[in-house]
């Protein structure tokens, strides 16, 4: 008869970064249902939002407030700049690209803000608004622990 092998020992506490990942793609599936009908993911209209509050930004700017890096980036761009929704453009500075919200882009935040809003008061609902006002000020504190040089996070 083999030797029984030894069971591996349960780890004392759940993996932070393990958990914040998979709450990550559950919510970011409740926004991309929400967002379908409007053709968008929600990391796309995130950088549609953020070039709409900020103007345009350098493609590295645009990555650092998003706390995203530029392959990321660019995954989310490049259907965004075919769908004309943003153009990326020579920057001042001809080593730099610039990413500038377009009129189309415009019009299709302004249809997608009432499909994100119903998505958000679903997860109000769900949540209770004690409890998320609760998950922001931690996901603030998290989001501080990112490398990131200080002052270049959204």
């Amino acid at each position: 008869m083999p030797a029984a092998r030894p069971r591996p020992q349960p780890f004392a506490a759940p993996c932070t970064c393990s958990r914040l990942r998979r709450a990550a793609r559950a919510i970011t599936q409740l926004y991309d249902d929400a967002l379908a009908p409007v053709g968008l993911r929600v990391t796309q209209f995130s950088l549609l939002r953020t070039l709409q509050r900020d103007g345009t930004l350098t493609i590295g700017d645009l990555a650092t407030r998003n706390l995203l890096d530029r392959t990321a980036l660019s995954r989310n761009l490049d259907p965004l700049a075919e769908r004309k929704l943003l153009a990326i453009v020579p920057g001042r500075d001809a080593r730099k690209r610039e990413v500038t919200l377009t009129r189309q882009g415009i019009a299709a935040l302004a249809a997608a803000v009432p499909h994100w809003e119903r998505a958000q008061r679903e997860v109000t609902r769900r949540l209770g608004r004690e409890r998320l006002d609760g998950l922001y000020d931690v996901l603030r504190d998290m989001e501080a622990l990112h490398p990131a040089p200080a002052g270049h996070a959204a």
